[in-house]
């Protein structure tokens, strides 16, 4: 057995002794008096008995978006015409909803890979990060790295490896700097849950991106040349192969996201998943509380001593 007590003993003592210099008058009253004062000594005492059964307790669940923030974002193909990243902007606040005691932190890529916010519980941070996200200017851009980005997750997990780590890994999966993506067999090791998620269609989008920063330049569609050198629309494709890839690396499952519904059944084997983290359906050694036995007989005397003082005060 051993002691935790809510309030230090010493000062828990001087209340018990206040309480029993206000004697009540009556054999009786007095007795019951003393024993009620015993009881709240025994319950600040917290005493907890060892026990091989404990359920264990998971209260840090971290959940860390890598969003792809490149021009082929801006691609327009999702479902229908939208853009993919405006569609990327309300998953990733619809995943935090349904997540609401997790902390999060969000990892941008593009030309570098970047730590936009560190894990926060603050919820608003979160969604103004998330509503920055427009994809690159075409000044800027300079085609994507996974590997770069994988490098970088593998790191910042690393660091974190106490908590119960969730990864939403969110891209079209285009590689636009002809680098060939490695593999991260080793990757899974650090991340417990989460998904890849796949913006993008396979007959692909045009995109729209302005020049440079600033409020006062429109967005233009980007051209290309084609094998006949005339001048055409730039198209985005989903490169699924890539994305199913990194999923395999991360142990998770690949999700192509048309509609925010198909997100839910990720989101429910997640939340399963931290339910029995924090309740534990096998427990481990431990100490468990006991103080329990004192409560029950103090709630008996004290609806005694109110029933009794009522119906007292009734007689008078």
């Amino acid at each position: 057995m051993k002691l935790n007590p809510i309030i230090p003993i010493w000062v828990m003592s001087l209340i018990c002794v206040l309480f029993l210099l206000l004697g009540r008058k009556g054999k009786f009253n007095y007795i019951r008096q003393v024993i009620i004062v015993i009881l709240l000594f025994a319950i600040n005492l917290r005493p907890m008995v060892e026990d091989d059964n404990v359920p264990t307790v998971q209260q840090n669940v971290d959940v860390l978006f890598v969003i792809d923030d490149t021009i082929s974002m801006l691609a327009e193909d999702y479902d229908g015409s939208g853009r993919r990243i405006d569609a990327v902007k309300e998953d990733c606040k619809y995943i935090a909803d349904n997540l609401p005691t997790a902390s999060f932190s969000v990892v941008t890529f593009g030309n570098i890979t970047d730590k936009a916010i560190p894990y926060t519980t603050d919820i608003n941070l979160f969604t103004q990060v998330v509503n920055s996200l427009s994809g690159q200017t075409k000044i800027y851009a300079k085609g994507t790295s996974f590997n770069e980005t994988l490098e970088f997750v593998k790191k910042d997990l690393d660091n974190d490896r106490d908590n119960y780590q969730i990864v939403f890994f969110i891209s079209d999966g285009e590689i636009t700097n002809s680098e060939t993506l490695k593999s991260y067999p080793d990757l899974n090791k650090y991340i417990d849950n989460g998904a890849v998620l796949g913006y993008g269609t396979t007959a692909g989008g045009p995109m729209k991106a302005v020049s440079y920063s600033g409020d006062d330049n429109e967005p233009e569609y980007l051209y290309t040349y084609d094998a006949s050198y005339n001048k055409v629309k730039a198209i985005s494709k989903i490169d699924e192969n890539n994305l199913k890839s990194i999923a395999n690396d991360m142990g998770v499952n690949y999700v192509h996201m048309t509609k925010q519904a198909y997100l839910n059944d990720t989101l429910e084997a997640i939340k399963k998943d931290i339910e029995d983290l924090e309740y534990g359906k096998e427990g481990k050694k431990g100490y468990r509380d006991i103080y329990y036995y004192f409560a029950i007989p103090l709630c008996v005397l004290l609806v005694f001593d109110f029933v009794y003082y009522r119906r007292k005060v009734k007689l008078r």
